[in-house]
Protein backbone atom coordinates (compact mmCIF):
# COMPACT_ATOMS: atom_id res chain seq x y z
CA UNK A 1 0.00 0.00 0.00
CA UNK A 2 1.62 3.22 -1.40
CA UNK A 3 0.60 6.45 -1.13
CA UNK A 4 -3.19 7.34 -1.14
CA UNK A 5 -2.86 9.08 -4.25
CA UNK A 6 -0.77 7.33 -6.02
CA UNK A 7 -3.13 4.13 -5.58
CA UNK A 8 -6.08 5.85 -6.48
CA UNK A 9 -4.22 6.87 -10.12
CA UNK A 10 -2.87 3.22 -10.50
CA UNK A 11 -6.26 1.86 -10.41
CA UNK A 12 -7.44 4.37 -13.04
CA UNK A 13 -10.21 6.13 -10.12
CA UNK A 14 -9.58 9.61 -10.82
CA UNK A 15 -12.99 10.53 -10.70
CA UNK A 16 -12.96 8.64 -7.14
CA UNK A 17 -10.05 10.69 -5.74
CA UNK A 18 -11.16 14.21 -7.18
CA UNK A 19 -14.64 13.89 -5.72
CA UNK A 20 -12.98 12.53 -2.20
CA UNK A 21 -10.83 15.68 -2.47
CA UNK A 22 -13.50 17.95 -2.96
CA UNK A 23 -16.10 16.11 -0.43
CA UNK A 24 -12.94 15.93 2.41
CA UNK A 25 -12.83 19.84 1.79
CA UNK A 26 -16.56 21.07 1.49
CA UNK A 27 -17.18 18.56 4.78
CA UNK A 28 -15.17 19.96 6.97
CA UNK A 29 -15.51 23.63 6.09
CA UNK A 30 -19.13 23.10 6.41
CA UNK A 31 -18.92 21.20 9.57
CA UNK A 32 -16.76 24.28 11.11
CA UNK A 33 -19.35 26.90 9.89
CA UNK A 34 -22.40 24.90 11.29
CA UNK A 35 -19.84 25.56 14.48
CA UNK A 36 -19.50 28.85 13.91
CA UNK A 37 -23.36 29.69 13.11
CA UNK A 38 -24.46 27.90 16.76
CA UNK A 39 -21.87 29.61 18.45
CA UNK A 40 -23.22 32.68 17.00
CA UNK A 41 -26.76 32.33 17.63
CA UNK A 42 -25.88 31.47 21.20
CA UNK A 43 -24.65 34.83 21.64
CA UNK A 44 -20.99 34.13 21.07
CA UNK A 45 -18.98 36.24 18.74
CA UNK A 46 -15.58 34.65 18.99
CA UNK A 47 -15.64 33.21 15.07
CA UNK A 48 -16.26 36.28 13.81
CA UNK A 49 -13.43 38.14 15.72
CA UNK A 50 -10.93 35.59 14.56
CA UNK A 51 -12.23 35.77 11.45
CA UNK A 52 -13.26 32.21 10.83
CA UNK A 53 -16.33 32.35 9.59
CA UNK A 54 -15.02 31.70 5.61
CA UNK A 55 -15.09 29.38 3.49
CA UNK A 56 -11.15 29.23 2.83
CA UNK A 57 -11.23 24.91 3.99
CA UNK A 58 -7.09 26.20 4.72
CA UNK A 59 -8.47 28.88 7.33
CA UNK A 60 -10.44 25.28 9.12
CA UNK A 61 -7.99 22.71 8.96
CA UNK A 62 -4.42 24.49 9.49
CA UNK A 63 -1.33 23.21 8.26
CA UNK A 64 -0.86 20.37 9.87
CA UNK A 65 -4.22 18.95 9.46
CA UNK A 66 -3.30 19.69 5.46
CA UNK A 67 -0.41 18.07 5.82
CA UNK A 68 -2.00 14.96 7.16
CA UNK A 69 -4.49 15.14 4.34
CA UNK A 70 -1.74 15.33 1.76
CA UNK A 71 0.03 12.27 3.06
CA UNK A 72 -3.05 9.82 4.44
CA UNK A 73 -5.87 11.71 2.53
CA UNK A 74 -8.04 12.21 5.62
CA UNK A 75 -8.18 15.54 7.86
CA UNK A 76 -9.48 17.83 11.05
CA UNK A 77 -10.69 21.51 11.09
CA UNK A 78 -11.28 23.62 14.19
CA UNK A 79 -13.69 26.55 14.95
CA UNK A 80 -12.45 28.79 18.36
CA UNK A 81 -15.91 29.74 20.46
CA UNK A 82 -15.65 30.85 23.91
CA UNK A 83 -17.79 28.59 25.64
CA UNK A 84 -18.63 30.95 28.86
CA UNK A 85 -20.38 33.38 26.24
CA UNK A 86 -23.39 31.00 25.28
CA UNK A 87 -26.36 32.48 26.18
CA UNK A 88 -27.76 28.76 27.40
CA UNK A 89 -24.29 27.38 29.16
CA UNK A 90 -23.98 24.18 29.39
CA UNK A 91 -26.64 23.10 27.11
CA UNK A 92 -25.74 25.97 24.52
CA UNK A 93 -22.75 24.12 24.39
CA UNK A 94 -24.73 20.47 23.27
CA UNK A 95 -26.31 22.92 20.73
CA UNK A 96 -23.02 24.16 19.14
CA UNK A 97 -21.39 20.77 19.43
CA UNK A 98 -24.21 18.92 17.63
CA UNK A 99 -24.59 21.09 15.10
CA UNK A 100 -21.08 20.14 13.27
CA UNK A 101 -22.64 16.46 12.96
CA UNK A 102 -25.88 17.50 11.69
CA UNK A 103 -24.19 19.39 9.31
CA UNK A 104 -22.51 16.25 8.14
CA UNK A 105 -25.98 14.32 7.83
CA UNK A 106 -27.79 17.11 5.72
CA UNK A 107 -24.85 16.71 3.50
CA UNK A 108 -25.74 13.23 3.08
CA UNK A 109 -29.35 13.73 3.07
CA UNK A 110 -28.62 16.74 0.11
CA UNK A 111 -26.26 14.24 -1.40
CA UNK A 112 -28.59 11.59 -1.55
CA UNK A 113 -31.78 12.95 -2.26
CA UNK A 114 -29.41 14.19 -5.69
CA UNK A 115 -28.22 10.86 -6.18
CA UNK A 116 -31.82 9.29 -6.43
CA UNK A 117 -33.17 11.86 -8.71
CA UNK A 118 -30.06 11.38 -10.65
CA UNK A 119 -30.68 7.67 -10.73
CA UNK A 120 -34.46 8.17 -11.60
CA UNK A 121 -34.24 10.88 -14.15
CA UNK A 122 -30.68 10.16 -15.95
CA UNK A 123 -30.56 6.90 -18.16
CA UNK A 124 -27.36 4.60 -17.34
CA UNK A 125 -24.74 3.54 -18.78
CA UNK A 126 -22.80 6.67 -19.80
CA UNK A 127 -19.65 7.58 -18.40
CA UNK A 128 -21.18 11.02 -17.10
CA UNK A 129 -23.67 9.33 -15.64
CA UNK A 130 -21.87 7.07 -13.62
CA UNK A 131 -19.41 9.80 -12.73
CA UNK A 132 -21.98 12.13 -11.45
CA UNK A 133 -23.10 8.75 -9.12
CA UNK A 134 -19.96 8.14 -7.69
CA UNK A 135 -19.48 11.60 -6.91
CA UNK A 136 -22.69 11.94 -4.84
CA UNK A 137 -22.03 8.26 -2.92
CA UNK A 138 -18.98 9.56 -1.99
CA UNK A 139 -20.60 12.28 -0.38
CA UNK A 140 -22.78 10.08 1.00
CA UNK A 141 -20.29 8.03 2.33
CA UNK A 142 -18.17 10.05 3.81
CA UNK A 143 -20.14 12.16 5.58
CA UNK A 144 -21.93 9.24 7.35
CA UNK A 145 -18.61 8.45 8.53
CA UNK A 146 -17.92 11.97 9.52
CA UNK A 147 -21.18 12.47 11.88
CA UNK A 148 -21.19 9.22 13.96
CA UNK A 149 -17.36 9.51 14.14
CA UNK A 150 -17.63 13.27 15.35
CA UNK A 151 -20.27 11.98 18.14
CA UNK A 152 -17.65 9.57 20.16
CA UNK A 153 -17.53 10.69 23.14
CA UNK A 154 -13.76 10.94 23.39
CA UNK A 155 -12.17 14.05 23.69
CA UNK A 156 -11.41 16.59 21.83
CA UNK A 157 -14.35 15.34 19.71
CA UNK A 158 -18.19 16.96 19.40
CA UNK A 159 -19.40 13.91 21.71
CA UNK A 160 -17.45 14.50 24.68
CA UNK A 161 -18.55 17.92 24.01
CA UNK A 162 -22.37 17.33 24.44
CA UNK A 163 -21.22 14.49 27.15
CA UNK A 164 -20.03 17.35 29.33
CA UNK A 165 -23.00 19.83 28.41
CA UNK A 166 -25.35 17.30 29.93
CA UNK A 167 -23.07 15.53 32.81
CA UNK A 168 -21.50 17.45 35.43
CA UNK A 169 -18.83 14.46 35.77
CA UNK A 170 -17.94 13.87 32.77
CA UNK A 171 -17.96 18.03 32.34
CA UNK A 172 -15.16 17.68 35.34
CA UNK A 173 -12.90 14.75 33.59
CA UNK A 174 -13.01 16.18 29.75
CA UNK A 175 -12.16 19.59 31.65
CA UNK A 176 -8.66 18.14 33.00
CA UNK A 177 -5.49 19.64 31.25
CA UNK A 178 -4.19 16.03 30.52
CA UNK A 179 -8.04 14.87 28.87
CA UNK A 180 -7.31 15.94 25.44
CA UNK A 181 -4.20 14.96 24.82
CA UNK A 182 -5.12 11.61 26.24
CA UNK A 183 -8.63 11.16 24.55
CA UNK A 184 -6.64 12.19 20.95
CA UNK A 185 -3.98 9.14 21.40
CA UNK A 186 -6.46 6.73 22.36
CA UNK A 187 -8.52 7.80 19.37
CA UNK A 188 -5.91 7.37 17.48
CA UNK A 189 -4.47 4.34 19.11
CA UNK A 190 -7.91 2.70 18.79
CA UNK A 191 -8.81 3.77 15.59
CA UNK A 192 -5.25 2.94 13.75
CA UNK A 193 -3.63 0.03 15.76
CA UNK A 194 -6.95 -2.69 16.15
CA UNK A 195 -9.26 -3.13 13.77
CA UNK A 196 -11.87 -1.25 15.15
CA UNK A 197 -11.24 1.69 12.67
CA UNK A 198 -11.71 -0.58 9.81
CA UNK A 199 -14.90 -1.69 11.29
CA UNK A 200 -16.24 0.86 11.78
CA UNK A 201 -15.97 2.47 8.41
CA UNK A 202 -16.82 -0.91 7.21
CA UNK A 203 -20.24 -0.34 8.62
CA UNK A 204 -20.58 3.30 7.68
CA UNK A 205 -19.91 2.53 3.91
CA UNK A 206 -22.73 -0.66 4.28
CA UNK A 207 -24.70 2.06 6.15
CA UNK A 208 -24.26 4.54 2.95
CA UNK A 209 -24.92 1.60 0.35
CA UNK A 210 -28.29 0.38 2.06
CA UNK A 211 -29.89 4.37 2.75
CA UNK A 212 -28.85 4.44 -1.40
CA UNK A 213 -30.64 1.47 -2.11
CA UNK A 214 -33.77 2.26 -0.06
CA UNK A 215 -33.85 5.90 -1.45
CA UNK A 216 -33.79 4.76 -5.09
CA UNK A 217 -36.16 1.68 -4.49
CA UNK A 218 -38.92 4.11 -3.34
CA UNK A 219 -38.31 5.65 -6.92
CA UNK A 220 -37.86 2.54 -8.83
CA UNK A 221 -33.93 2.31 -9.35
CA UNK A 222 -32.06 -0.63 -9.02
CA UNK A 223 -29.90 -1.56 -6.38
CA UNK A 224 -26.23 -1.36 -6.39
CA UNK A 225 -23.57 -2.81 -4.41
CA UNK A 226 -21.13 -0.11 -4.41
CA UNK A 227 -19.20 2.59 -6.53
Amino acid sequence: MGWWVSDFAREGQYIQLISWIFWVLLSITLHELAHGWAAIWQGDDTPIRMQRMTANPIVHMGLHSLVIFALCGIAWGMMPVNRYNFRDGHRGDVYVSAAGPAMNLLIAAVCLVGLTAWGRFVPAGSALSGNVATFLYLGIALNLILAPLNLLPIPPLDGSHILAGISPFFRELFGRPQAQLFGMFAFLAIFFMTPIGGIFIGYCWVGATALVNLAGGLVGNPPISSF
